[in-house]
């Protein structure tokens, strides 16, 4: 028996014996068990007041929930690419920088409009799909593959928001940060926290 399965069977025989998880945790304690391990231990259990010790829902993986949210994740950064992206064209056309003058890129600016009109609907109803399948917010932090995801998408997103903030401080220190650039920076640090600010709370688990 492996020693989580112990540690499991412990807390549920003394749950059920009337102990309470002050004690059940002291003694775990004294016993040599780390924190991490006696909150794991003891969280799976309820008491059943007057029934044996009730289990609490386990977080659970889905493969098929674990794909749609590599899809949703694709999608995600493909739309957030191309909003930049656009974005970064519509800023060159309307402030004027003699240092990069240049003919527009209508090419470009009409492909990122198409990827945004093909993405957008389909990140909306990748979103709205998982969020009706996993249902309400319990179930939803219970979700492995909604709180990977929600991991890596902040940290994604922390990640690209110190980037903005170190080249618009370098720009700055260099003479180089230019109203343009200064236009480009505040458009990835506004998408940037609107990411994180989304799936924040997804991290809660």
């Amino acid at each position: 028996m492996a020693a989580t399965d112990q540690l499991s069977d412990f807390v549920r025989e003394a749950l059920a014996g009337g102990h309470d998880h002050a004690g059940i945790r002291a003694a775990l304690r004294q016993a040599g068990w780390s924190l991490p391990e006696i909150d794991a231990a003891v969280n799976a259990w309820s008491a059943g007041n007057g029934l044996p010790p009730v289990p609490r829902p386990k977080p659970y993986v889905s493969a098929r929930e674990a794909m749609l949210y590599a899809l949703l994740m694709i999608a995600l950064v493909l739309l957030c690419f191309h909003v930049v992206r656009l974005g970064f064209q519509v800023i060159e056309a309307a402030i004027t920088d003699l240092t990069e003058a240049g003919p527009p890129d209508t090419w470009s600016m009409r492909f990122s409009i198409a990827a945004i009109i093909a993405f957008l609907p389909l990140f909306v109803l990748l979103d709205h799909r998982l969020a009706r399948r996993i249902g309400g917010v319990e179930q939803q932090r219970r979700s492995q593959g909604r709180r990977i995801f929600a991991s890596i998408t902040v940290l994604a997103a922390a990640l690209v928001l110190l980037g903005d903030v170190v080249s618009a401080i370098y720009a700055f220190l260099s003479g180089d940060l230019t109203p343009r650039l200064a236009a480009k920076c505040a458009l990835v640090g506004l998408v940037g926290l609107l990411v994180a600010a989304c799936y924040r709370e997804d991290l809660d688990g």
